[in-house]
């Protein structure tokens, strides 16, 4: 019987070396400095479909290269089933920042590792991969980019094909790579997604830091869950085969020892969006400066022990992930804008470098610098905590008119569900009005910005049309209906410019034609004329301008617009 173990186990050791060696990654065969071209990242992926029964590789939608976006599965029982599957998933997200490629090389291997036994392939979790997801950016091959960056020796490009950041547009949507994103996505329904990612900033020992979906942005139970146990739980892992990990240093322009905060990361980011239904998100950032080597492996190692820790832990966080959008209920209050909590401070240890300031040498003027002669290990103050700053009532549905078919289709696609009204109805709603907000001077990410929204609630009868959406909030998208149809959300589809159409007064008036029916007016309305006349002596300056009188007449008048900066998204209460 001994013999006979013994055969067996020789024979595994002879076909896994054979294995490895037959499907070595680009990777591997070059000097540890090279990374995968676009074209030898999908022929190595076709060639594990082709190889392996436990691989799926699946054509999705367009991106603005014109090329196809895939999605490659692992399901060790061979059904890539990923609807009705007691199964959790995982998503791994490559190449968004195509400079960044330290997870298109180690996505490979580690799929690679699980087809061949190298690694054991979790029985209740299916592992789904996007192999390049800026694949423009990642045909766009060059050397200089990342002049920040150690290695490798050439990478892709920060910019789509249309120059779009795709890390800025998940929820606005404006690249086909982000709508088919979304179509993977709700597909997979996974439980945790992981964006692999390499820093910019500070200068530190580690190769590795993270950023974690901001806990309780995503929920009571499983933002504690992801806190307290889960993130806790890998970074002991890590730390067990030497890998030391700290939280992403959002620092820049100092020095990491004075202390830094997590991220609030907003819908319009990976990991953000992935929140609005309760995925776990990771964006693994490894350190620019260290080898590339180094990097592709602490990758790997991340993505090895997130998989083990899911499948140990499935039934858990499945059940958290299903249960999430249940606590948002109707009528209660939900967060759309936070503050840092300062007084609330966690102490972490840090592994460092001296820093200092000299003489730039092109310059002539002070400039930082880091020495990696002098490490310090120092514990540095870490803020985690949140407040909310402002609120607002969670309603029963929204309502969302037929004529804005762009913010439909949206919806659409983010499987959020929705009726059209089936005939013509007066029915009583509250809506808003835009009465303030700021907007960007600098383009960003196709858009000028706006921020510091303010609005006015109101209540009427509105006349709702027959193919308007009723859009009920008790649905598991309802934080991403939150974060998009609230207007002063940071990330709201008015914040991102969708609805600047009803910022712009359609109709006006001649001055010399107006002034005879303001008159006019000022007569028949009482009420009109009392508001007109304690205005005049509340404000001085109202008062020595004709013309601000005038407008403020019109605009109190039944003549002026009821659509301008009237918000058309309604809200039900009842």
């Amino acid at each position: 019987m001994r013999i006979l173990y013994s055969l067996i186990f020789l024979s595994y050791l002879t076909s896994y070396s054979q294995n490895s060696s037959q499907f070595q990654t680009p990777y591997e065969k070059g000097n540890g400095d090279q990374t995968a071209t676009y074209e030898e990242l999908i022929a190595f992926y076709q060639l594990l479909d082709k190889q392996f029964e436990t691989v799926k590789m699946i054509e999705m939608g367009l991106t603005d290269s014109g090329e196809p976006l895939h999605l490659v599965l692992f399901d060790v029982d061979k059904k890539f089933e990923l609807v009705a599957t007691p199964k959790s998933k995982v998503l791994i997200n490559n190449s968004i920042h195509p400079g960044e490629p330290d997870g298109n090389d180690a996505s490979l291997l580690y799929l690679r590792d699980l087809a061949v036994g190298k690694v054991k392939a979790p029985k209740n979790t299916i592992v789904a991969f996007i192999p390049a997801y800026n694949i423009g950016g990642t045909l766009n091959r060059n050397s200089f980019s990342r002049a920040n960056q150690n290695g490798p020796e050439a990478y892709g490009f920060r910019g789509n094909a249309r120059n779009y950041d795709l890390n800025r547009d998940f929820v606005k949507s404006d690249t086909k790579n982000a709508r088919s994103f979304a179509e993977i996505f709700h597909k997979v329904n996974p439980e945790v997604f992981i964006d692999n990612h390499v820093s910019n900033g500070a200068d530190y020992q580690y190769v590795f830091t993270y950023i974690q979906t901001q806990h309780q942005k995503l929920g009571t139970k499983i933002g504690a869950f992801l806190q307290d146990e889960m993130t806790p739980a890998l970074m002991a892992a890590l730390k067990k085969k030497k890998i030391e990990s700290v939280p992403y240093v959002t620092v820049y322009g100092a020095t990491p020892e004075k202390g830094f905060s997590q991220m609030m990361d907003l819908p319009r980011y990976s990991t953000g969006y992935t929140s609005l239904f309760g995925t776990i998100g990771y964006m693994p950032e490894t350190h620019m400066l260290k080898k590339y080597s180094d990097r592709v492996k602490v990758t790997y190692e991340f993505m090895l022990e997130t998989i083990a820790y899911v499948a140990t832990n499935s039934t858990t966080i499945k059940k958290l992930k299903s249960d999430n959008w249940k606590q948002f209920t109707t009528n209660s209050n939900y967060p759309i804008q936070w503050k840092l909590d300062s007084s609330i401070v966690k102490k972490i240890p840090f592994l460092g470098y001296a820093s200092g300031y000299k003489k730039s040498d092109v310059t002539g003027q002070d400039r930082l610098f880091y020495d990696s002669k002098k490490p310090f290990e120092k514990q540095i103050s870490y803020y985690t905590h949140y407040l909310p700053s402002k609120e607002v009532v969670i309603p029963k549905a929204y309502v969302i008119p037929k004529s804005w078919w762009n913010v439909i289709d949206l919806l659409k696609t983010n499987q959020i569900e929705m009726k059209p009204l089936q005939q013509d109805s007066l029915v009583n709603v509250d809506y808003y009005r835009i009465v303030d907000f700021k907007t960007s001077t600098t383009a960003y990410e196709g858009h000028y910005n706006h921020f510091a929204t303010k609005v006015s609630i109101h209540q009427d009868k509105m006349l709702l049309k027959k193919g308007d959406y009723i859009i009920p909030t008790q649905q598991p998208g309802i934080k991403y209906l939150m974060e998009t149809l609230e207007p002063e959300a940071p990330d709201s589809f008015f914040n991102w410019n969708f609805f600047d159409a009803i910022l712009q007064q359609k109709e006006g008036y001649s001055a010399y034609v107006f002034e005879d029916l303001a008159a006019e007016l000022l007569k028949k309305d009482l009420k009109l004329k009392s508001d007109f006349e304690a205005k005049k002596n509340a404000e001085p300056d109202f008062a020595s301008n004709g013309r601000a009188q005038l407008d403020w007449i019109y605009k109190n008048s039944a003549y002026y617009e009821k659509t301008h900066n009237l918000y058309p998204v309604y809200r039900l209460l009842e």
